[in-house]
């Protein structure tokens, strides 16, 4: 098959949806596929035949996302030249319209990867409001119904989109990871790297240091834990608006000595990070499916989480971690965390279960899922690849397309002010 991705991030941004584009293409490569990236350019980013970087406006908003400036005609001549089998399209804006008219004007099938809750970063967007985020919401959910066929990544994501009224066809599928890179990891080389104590008990988290990840609520509680343990340390992967906040809060109760903010990692570096954790702690509220819970419990780690959308379908309490109340306090949050640092067969038990259930993320696993729905959508759409197709053809799709993207965006600014079915409905 011949493959063409459309993605608002992509390396070397550090992200959910950029690591989740970068893995499905590379394994679709890998197994034979053809496969091409329309992208915004970043700072930074390597040059590759395989990948279109369209101009973009660096840092949008204070953010570390780009804005993506519209230029149709790079980006038809460069699908024009590759003639993909199928157009798959990671965002419901932006590059996701870009998506949408090409997909149209080539008649081929468009399949769209609901990755994001996006009304939970309206807060990168100048006059963020309730009414911006109804608005948001409108506009992905129309976008659904746009698509020939949605992916999501969760089962929870799967019934908020039929609550908001979604026909279009899901099938959940959720993100793979590398099981062999993440369980593989040296712990040992990273705590000598990064002086931790091979005695040290230490408390791990991977992400963006984002507000919608609720990190204060994290830091207040892994603060208390530092507090009342010296033999604690936290470590932290990433980086993001929230870093210094976070780090402010954590040193109140410990200092600089129990805690270790390394960045952004990847590849090998990222491995020995997990494996130099004994426990991964996550908070956030606002994830379609925690991709980084996989990684950590590929490495054997125990999570103490709090319940949430696609956190409740990986962690299973007191099996492979501990699942807190999505209401649960801080101190709930702490109590509960120390009380597993200081119980090695509870800590023991919940990692060997850990290492099952991400068997169940695996790469392989998830891109023959999606190859199959690649391959059912293509048999399926009419008309057949071979029929050639004039000017005047494009010209009348070009024209559909965008009427039915007006028709989005008018749906999507009336939500602001009317009550809709997929503003009703609740993620949680």
């Amino acid at each position: 098959m011949k493959i063409a991705m459309f993605t608002n991030t992509y390396l070397p941004h550090v992200g959910g949806v950029a690591k989740a584009v970068k893995i499905l293409e590379d394994a679709c490569r890998s197994l034979g596929h053809e496969v091409r990236v329309i992208a915004p350019h970043f700072e930074g980013a390597d040059g590759s035949p395989y990948v279109l970087r369209v101009p973009a406006i660096q840092h949008f908003n204070g953010s570390d996302f780009p804005l993506q400036l519209p230029v149709p005609n790079r980006i038809r001549s460069f699908i024009e030249d590759f003639a993909p089998d199928i157009i798959h399209s990671h965002h419901p804006f932006l590059l996701g319209d870009s998506a949408l008219r090409e997909a149209r004007k080539m008649r081929i099938p468009i399949i769209f990867t609901h990755h994001t809750l996006y009304e939970c970063y309206t807060h990168y967007v100048p006059m963020d409001s309730p009414a911006l985020r109804r608005v948001v919401i409108q506009l992905a959910t129309d976008y659904c119904n746009l698509c020939d066929r949605v992916i999501a990544p969760s089962e929870s994501v799967a019934r908020l989109l039929r609550e908001r009224e979604v026909v279009t066809p899901i099938d959940v599928i959720p993100t793979g990871i590398d099981l062999a890179d993440f369980s593989g990891g040296d712990g040992a080389i990273f705590r000598e790297k990064y002086d931790i104590s091979p005695d040290a008990k230490v408390i791990g988290h991977v992400g963006r240091l984002a507000l919608e990840k609720n990190l204060s609520f994290l830091a207040e509680a892994v603060a208390n834990c530092l507090e009342n343990d010296h033999e604690a340390v936290f470590l932290v992967v990433g980086d993001g608006e929230c870093r210094d906040e976070m780090l402010e809060i954590l040193r109140t109760g410990s200092g600089d000595r129990q805690i270790r903010a390394v960045g952004e990692l990847s590849g090998r570096d990222l491995a020995d990070a997990y494996a130099a954790m004994d426990w991964f702690v996550f908070a956030s509220q606002s994830e379609t499916q925690g991709l980084v819970l996989a990684e950590a419990m590929a490495a054997g780690r125990p999570v103490i989480a709090l319940d949430g959308p696609g956190v409740r379908e990986i962690v299973k309490d007191e099996e492979n971690g501990l699942l807190l109340s999505g209401h649960a306090s801080i101190l709930d949050f702490s109590t509960a965390l120390s009380c597993i640092m200081h119980d090695p067969e509870l800590t023991h038990y919940c990692s060997e279960n850990a290492r099952r259930t991400a068997e169940d993320y695996s790469i392989d696993r998830s891109v023959q899922s999606l190859l199959a729905s690649y391959q059912q959508l293509i048999a399926e759409h009419v008309p057949p690849s071979h029929v050639d197709l004039t000017h005047w053809d494009h010209f009348l799709a070009g024209i559909r397309i965008e009427w039915d993207l007006l028709l989005e965006k008018m749906s999507a600014a009336s939500a602001a002010v009317i009550e809709t079915p997929a503003n009703k409905a609740h993620f949680d």
